[in-house]
Order: structure tokens, then sequence, then C-alpha cells
């Protein structure tokens, strides 16, 4: 059955929800504002350290010492136009915190088919509503070819109120099918009833996007968001840039798509994100904007699909000097004017009691990242 969410109940059912975002909104203030292609890297305080194969000071026992010390972040790269580019040899990526010494990346490859946890987000209450004879065979088309047995979907559905029709479960096409079209059939409904058109929504974008971030920030795999919208929120509890920064805390990229009668088939619509709130939640967590009319939304959807599979995913070590907090992370490519787009991510601090452990083996800095001085500026709200 599908559930459905208003402000307060939706806040409930989140699970620490609110207090996420309230720590996310206290975060934005300490956060950069930055180049669109410099993302935040989260740091949290865990009990994790580094180490190699030690022995024991007090026993003649060997110990193994086995710490989880590689950060992997998926990276949107595309020409300056926005199309697909050739690909780029694995060591003409680096990465940088926080100023500091651009440093090589370890490891790079393809996503391809690394298992994905996707939410689509059906905003039918601006111009989009005009895609809805489509999209049911569009996003269900994305199976099984884009959408693999090993990837799980969430719908969502925001009219008069956020309705979630499907939680996590497999990408068939069938199921995507029949999911989607009771999505829309409920503002099909209100369209033919005059005085449930007049419905005043309980829940607006941001929180909608919100909500879904937090439902997503607790699955596996690659998390992507999916929002079918104009963009444009009236009136939400939180604040476009708290979804940002929440966004990239959580490791969720988001994408979306806006309806355009007159456009054609061809590269992602391009924009100022400094200038579009959606555009900047969308661009700043590793995502993009895609524009499709009646004609094209299924081949765009593909198209979205194919740079979610085409993400490079870059692994390095994590920085030897990090910090708890909220980082710059700017991805660079050698010699190219590339678009680059980076998902964010969260990863525990090292332990200040293990460190000080004299059976652990430091990591030695020239192995690793170094995090720079640069001090994080207060972004826009």
């Amino acid at each position: 059955m599908p559930t459905k969410f208003w402000h307060t109940a939706g806040m409930a059912r989140a699970g620490g929800f609110a207090f996420g975002l309230g720590m996310a909104g206290r975060l934005a203030k300490a956060c950069v504002w930055a180049f669109v292609w410099v993302f935040v890297w989260a740091l949290w305080m865990a009990g994790w350290g580094l180490g190699l194969p030690a022995r024991a000071q007090d026993a003649d026992i060997p110990t193994l010492h086995v710490y989880a010390n590689t950060i992997q972040i998926p990276v949107l790269v595309l020409g300056e136009d926005r199309k697909k580019i050739a690909p780029i040899a694995p060591n003409r990526f680096s990465v940088s915190f926080d100023g500091g010494p651009p440093f090589r990346v370890s490891h790079v490859r393809l996503e391809g088919d690394d298992p994905i946890s996707l939410a689509i987000l059906l905003d039918m209450s601006g111009a989009e509503a005009e895609l809805s004879s489509k999209l049911e065979d569009a996003i269900a088309g994305l199976a099984p070819l884009s959408l693999r047995s090993q990837d799980h979907v969430s719908v969502y559905g925001l009219d008069c109120e956020l309705t979630r029709y499907a939680s996590d479960v497999p990408a068939d096409q069938a199921h995507l099918k029949k999911l989607v079209h009771e999505a829309l059939q409920s503002w099909v409904d209100r369209r033919r009833d005059k005085q449930g058109s007049k419905c005043k929504p309980k829940v607006q974008l941001w929180d909608a996007l919100a909500f879904a971030t937090n439902q997503l920030s607790a699955l596996p795999g690659r998390r992507v968001i999916l929002a079918v919208t104009d963009g444009n929120d009236k009136g939400s509890t939180h604040r476009w840039n708290e979804v940002r920064v929440f966004a990239q805390a959580s490791a969720v990229a988001v994408f979306g798509v806006t309806y355009v009668p007159w456009l054609s088939v061809g590269s992602p619509s391009v924009g100022n994100a400094l200038e579009d709130p959606f555009r900047s939640i969308c661009e700043w967590s590793g995502g993009l904007v895609f524009s499709a009319n009646r004609s094209d939304v299924a081949k765009r959807l593909k198209g979205f699909m194919e740079l979610v599979r085409g993400r490079y995913i870059l692994e390095f070590p994590r920085p030897y000097n990090s910090t708890k907090g909220l980082h710059e992370l700017v991805v660079a490519i050698d010699k190219s004017k590339a678009f680059i787009r980076s998902t964010g991510i969260s990863v525990p601090v090292q332990d200040a009691k293990v460190l000080a452990d004299p059976t652990t083996v430091h990591t030695d800095p020239a192995l690793a990242p170094e995090v720079g001085t640069h001090h994080i500026l207060t972004p826009p709200q």
C-alpha cells in the first residue's frame, strides 16, 4: 500500500531525519561557498585508524591490524558542452582537500554494473505533468537493460501530499510500470476533480528531496535520486542549502528532469548553478539537470542511466591529517577543461586512541593526501 507523508508525520517516520537535517543546517553555516566543481567531504568521528601488520609488545604473538582506509567516490565527467568525451586515462585524475597539494588517485574504474539504489520523485505540481502520459512507459523501459536485477528502486509521488509507492524494491519492469502508474493516477484523478485540483500541497520540493535522501542514506549501493520536477519550491521547512549539504554527506547524487516543450534531443540543459537552487542541489551533489519533452523523455532517461553507469569511481587513501567536520574535495583532470561533478561522502576519522597505540604502524604521509589550511566560508542560504 502507498505510504503518505505530511510535514509532521513525515519527520516522525524518518527516524532521526529532523536531527540529521538540523545538524546539516548547522554544518552548512561552516560550509564553503565554492565553485561548482568543489564538493563537500564530511568526516565524522569514529574509532578507525591506520595500520599495518605489527607485533604486540607484551606477547610474542604476531598481531594483524586491519583498518578501513580507502575512500571511493563516483565522479561524473563530461565535456564543456555537457556531452560525452573520450575515456580518460586513470593517471590524469587527482584530488585535493581544503587547498592541499594535489594527490594522484590510487585507482580509477568505470561504475559499470555496480548496484544502484534509485529513488524516483515524480513532482506533478508544475508543467512536468505534461510528461505524465509518457513517463509510465519511459521509466518502466529502463528495466532490464539500464536498471538490472541487482538494482533497487523507490518511488515517490509529490502532488497534494508526498506519497511513497515503493521502498527499495527490485527493478522489475512490470512492477515499475505499475508503481509509476499509481503515482501518476493520483494527479490524473485530481485533475478530473475540479474541487480536488485546489488542494494546498502539504509537502514542498526541498522537504520531499530531503526525505527521499534520508531514506536512501540507509541503503547500500550507489545512491541516486531522479527528480522529475520544475525545480520550484513554494515554502519548504528546510532550505535548499541544507538539502544540498545533507545529500553530499549522505553520498546521494541528485539528477533532475524538467519539462521544456520545444526542446530537441541533445545534451543536458546548461545553466548557472549559482543562480538556480535546484541546479545547485543537483550539481553539487554529483548530478545534473536534464530537459525533456513528450517525444524524447524515454531517450533522455536512458541517457541519464548511461551517465550514471559511465561515472568514474575514484579510489584513494584517507588524508593522513584528516579532522572531523566539513572539507572541500576538488577533483581535477590534467590538461582538461572537463565538466566534473563529484558525489560527496561521509567517512570516519582516525581514533586518537588507536593512533597512540604502540602497535599501530602509521601511514607514510607521502602515500596519502594532505588536508590543506583553507578555511571554509559560509555559503548562501
